[in-house]
């Protein structure tokens, strides 16, 4: 067995229900299977920037099972080699802080650092790893379901009941008043939550950023609807999304240079342009961070826990720089660098994309 003794662990980019869940396995695994030490680092990557590290006992992990968030809190801002350190009157200021992430490891004496985040969070780990030698183990995490390293993350399948009980409550709405309801989801540029989303609840319509759409394609469907006696329709838009030949629909620019821009209110360009063009009155609704809210679904909190295992097992077996992912029905490592290479988007051609298609959904095209 190696030997490795203190462990860290941080949770980095947007938050998601099933953190928790990692981190209860993870500790509760270290001290019950191996007997070694666990200590959170607060706020992801800020943590090892700012030397916020702590122990987590067996007693800090009682009960968070069901809990959404994540107990050491997160960040998707601290990429340690370009770190915010002075921001005013809209310019900012950045430098490398890596050497204070190499310090704090020593400092605390970590053998391992455990990385629960998506493509930005593993981007950072495959660098101080590569780089530094900090040894790393990688745990797949976003509501996007856009990670190569697995064919799901957890979050996902909560992101997705939310969206769906959603469009079922706008369906009966939008009934009743014989509406057009447009529902925005997120996603970014991957359009897996629309597309389940709007798959299960019935989507007239569903537009994803992998299929750029035609706005007379959608009056079509539309207008289809409406001359079969069919009063109302069910849009689904991920917020990535856009027409052909156009640009992404932005919610507003930031100085930021790792996510400059916010994205948001497609759906109510989509709206706009129905109710413009065929007469019928449209609503649009964004979810927004609704979706990474509450408490993980039973098919995350597994994952999660399975992942949080089998990250233990990676670490112990000393197999550094991977991420552990689900493949088929069993957790499997792959280097992080192959995991995060392409992003897993949605193939037009796929199984899913033609099923929907053979049921009347619309994707604008």
């Amino acid at each position: 067995m190696a030997n490795i003794k203190r462990i860290g662990i941080l949770t980095g980019g947007g938050d998601c229900p099933g953190l928790n869940a990692v981190i209860r396995a993870v500790v509760i695994t270290a001290y019950r299977q191996y007997g070694v030490e666990i200590f959170g680092i607060r706020d992801g990557f800020g943590g090892l920037i700012e030397n916020n590290v702590e122990k987590l006992e067996l007693k800090d992990v009682s009960g968070i099972l069901p809990r959404g968030g994540t107990i050491l809190g997160t960040s998707n801002r601290d990429n340690p080699f370009q770190y915010l350190v002075k921001k005013e009157k809209g310019n900012c200021e950045y430098h490398d802080a890596s050497a204070q992430v190499i310090q704090t490891v020593k400092d605390n004496k970590l053998d391992v650092v455990i990385t629960v985040g998506g493509d930005g969070t593993q981007s950072i780990a495959h660098r101080l790893y590569e780089e530094y030698g900090i040894p790393v183990v990688g745990i797949p995490k976003t509501i996007d379901n856009d990670i190569d390293g697995t064919d799901i993350t957890f979050g996902f399948d909560t992101a997705l009941g939310i969206a769906t009980a959603s469009i079922d409550k706008l369906h009966s709405t939008a009934e009743s008043h014989h509406r057009v309801m447009v529902c925005e989801v997120m996603g970014r540029y991957a359009g897996w939550i629309a597309l389940e989303a709007g798959l299960a609840g019935g989507g007239d319509v569903i537009l994803i950023p992998e299929i750029p759409f035609k706005m007379e394609k959608i009056m079509d469907k539309i207008t289809a609807r409406a001359n079969q006696g069919k009063r109302f329709s069910l849009v689904v838009v991920a917020e990535g999304a856009k027409e052909e030949g156009g640009d992404l629909v932005v919610a507003r620019e930031v100085t930021d240079p790792h996510d400059p821009i916010r994205l948001g209110g497609i759906s109510q360009y989509v709206g706009n342009k129905i109710e413009d063009l065929t007469g019928i009155e449209t609503r649009f609704t964004i979810l927004g961070h609704v979706q990474r809210g509450g408490s993980p679904s039973a098919f995350d909190r597994i994952l999660a826990t399975r992942f949080g295992y089998h990250a233990m097992e990676a670490v112990m077996q000393e197999k550094f720089g991977c991420l552990v992912g689900l493949r088929g029905k069993e957790i499997k490592t792959t280097p992080i660098k192959e995991a995060i290479a392409v992003p897993r988007r949605v193939k037009p051609d796929s199984d899913l994309v033609n099923t929907a298609k053979a049921v009347g959904t619309s994707f604008g095209i």
